[in-house]
C-alpha cells in the first residue's frame, strides 16, 4: 500500500474515533435523567402532553407538579428553563418543589419548561456538559443546556420565522425558543405547541398568576429585574421597592414592550386573565468578553475582563470581586417569587396564596443552594422524577 494512502486512512481513522467520542458525549449528555425529589407539598404529577396532544412522545414533553393547598385560594404557575442556559431559575424552582407547603391556594411547578433545551448545548462556544452543586449528602449533578430546543426535536429551521398570530418576523432560530412562540398553538412547530400547552394550563386550571424565571448578561440593561405589562406594572413594582427596603438587593421593574411580540410576559396577559412577570437575574457566564465559559465562573460569576468593564461603569448591575455566585441568584428569585405572592394576595385577599418552608435571599446566600435538597437515594422512589 503506497505511503501516502496509508497516511489519508490512519488520518480517517483518527477522525472517526474523534467524531465517536465526542459523539458519545453528546449523547451522554441528551440522555442523563436528572432526579427530581417531590417535596411534602406535592400533590399531584402530570405531563405537559395532557394539555396539548401534539408533544406526546417527544423530547419536548416535561412533568409538571401540582402543590394544592388545604384552603382553596389564588393558583401560581412557575416555570423554569425556558432557557436552559440560564440554571438559577431551575434551581430556585427546585427548592420550592422540594421545601414548599402551601396553606392556601395552589402553586404550579414546571422546572424545565423548554425540556428539549435542557438536552441541548453549544459546544461551539465551550459550555461545560455538567455542572455539580455542593449539598450535605454529596453533590447533585445537573445538565447544562441551550436557550434554544434542539434541532433534533424540531428541524428545520425557517428563513425567518413568523410569529403567530402577530404575524410579526423574527430570527429564524427563534423558532425554537420558547420566549418568542407564545400564545402558541397546538399544529405550529413543536416549541409553538409547548407554549399552547402552557397556555391551556393557564386556562383551564385558571392560574391567576404566571412567573417565567431566567437570568440575564450583566451588560444586558434588562437584568436584575422584573419585567411586567401594565396589568402586571402595580404589583412589580410593589414587589420591587419591598424587597430592595426589607432584604437589601438590587431590583427593579422593566416594561413588557407592546410592539415585541412572543415574549411570555405580553402574550400571557394578552391571551389570558393571568398576570404574567418575567424575572431576570444577573448571570455573568451569558456575557461575551468573558474568560472560559467554565464550570466556575457559571457558579461563582467572577471574570477578571467583567470587573475591569464595571470599574469603567459599563455594567447594568453591581459587580466586584466577589462576582454574582449562584446562592446570590437563586436567593434573589426565592424571594422575588415570595414577595409577588404576599403582594398579590394583598390586592386579591379572596385569591390568597399562602406557602411556607421556603428560603428567603439571606438563608440561601448563607446556606448554600444544595442545603435545600434532599438526596434521591434516601428518598421514597414514588417521590423521585426523572427530567
Amino acid at each position: 500500500m503506497p505511503r501516502i494512502q496509508l497516511i489519508k486512512i490512519l488520518l480517517l481513522a483518527v477522525v472517526v474515533a474523534a467524531m465517536i467520542n465526542g459523539g458519545m458525549e453528546l449523547y451522554k449528555h441528551r440522555h442523563y435523567q436528572l432526579p427530581i425529589v417531590a417535596g411534602p407539598g406535592v400533590t399531584k404529577v402530570s405531563k405537559l402532553s395532557e394539555y396539548c396532544e401534539g408533544i406526546k412522545g417527544t423530547m419536548a414533553d416535561t412533568n409538571v407538579f401540582f402543590l394544592e393547598g388545604r384552603e382553596p385560594g389564588g393558583k401560581m404557575l412557575i416555570m423554569a428553563n425556558t432557557h436552559s442556559n440560564e440554571p438559577a431559575a431551575l434551581l430556585a424552582t427546585l427548592i420550592f418543589m422540594e421545601n414548599a407547603v402551601v396553606e392556601k391556594g395552589t402553586l404550579i411547578l414546571i422546572p424545565m419548561f423548554n425540556h428539549s433545551g435542557s438536552r441541548n448545548t453549544r459546544p461551539g462556544d465551550g459550555y461545560p456538559l455538567y455542572f455539580e452543586i455542593p449539598t450535605d449528602w454529596g453533590s447533585k449533578k445537573f445538565r447544562m443546556g441551550n436557550r434554544d430546543a434542539s434541532w433534533l426535536d424540531q428541524w428545520p429551521d425557517p428563513d425567518v420565522y413568523v410569529h403567530y398570530p402577530d404575524r410579526q418576523l423574527l430570527s429564524f432560530i427563534d423558532t425554537r425558543n420558547t420566549n418568542r412562540t407564545w400564545p402558541g398553538r397546538p399544529g405550529g412547530p413543536l416549541m409553538e405547541r409547548v407554549t399552547y400547552a402552557a397556555m391551556q394550563i393557564i386556562r383551564e386550571e385558571k392560574v391567576d398568576i404566571v412567573i417565567d424565571v431566567h437570568g440575564a448578561e450583566t451588560m444586558f440593561p434588562v437584568t436584575n429585574c422584573i419585567v411586567a405589562p401594565e396589568k402586571s406594572m402595580r404589583i412589580a413594582t410593589m414587589t420591587t421597592l419591598t424587597v430592595k427596603a426589607r432584604e437589601k438587593f438590587d431590583n427593579h421593574v422593566e416594561p413588557s414592550p407592546s410592539g415585541f411580540r412572543g415574549l411570555s410576559h405580553r402574550e400571557i396577559g394578552d391571551f389570558s386573565d393571568a398576570m404574567p412577570f418575567l424575572l431576570e437575574a444577573p448571570i455573568p457566564f451569558l456575557d461575551q468578553p468573558t474568560g472560559p465559559k467554565t464550570v466556575e465562573l457559571l457558579l461563582d460569576g467572577k471574570d477578571p475582563f467583567l470587573l475591569s468593564l464595571s470599574k469603567k461603569g459599563l455594567l447594568f448591575v453591581p459587580y466586584d470581586e466577589t462576582g454574582w455566585p449562584i446562592e446570590k441568584r437563586v436567593g434573589q428569585h426565592c424571594s422575588v417569587i415570595q414577595e409577588l405572592m404576599r403582594q398579590f394576595t394583598r390586592k386579591f385577599p379572596e385569591k390568597t396564596i399562602a406557602v411556607q418552608n421556603v428560603p428567603k435571599y439571606a438563608d440561601v446566600v448563607k446556606n448554600g443552594v444544595g442545603y435545600y435538597y434532599h438526596n434521591p437515594d434516601e428518598t421514597d422512589k414514588k417521590s423521585v422524577y426523572f427530567n
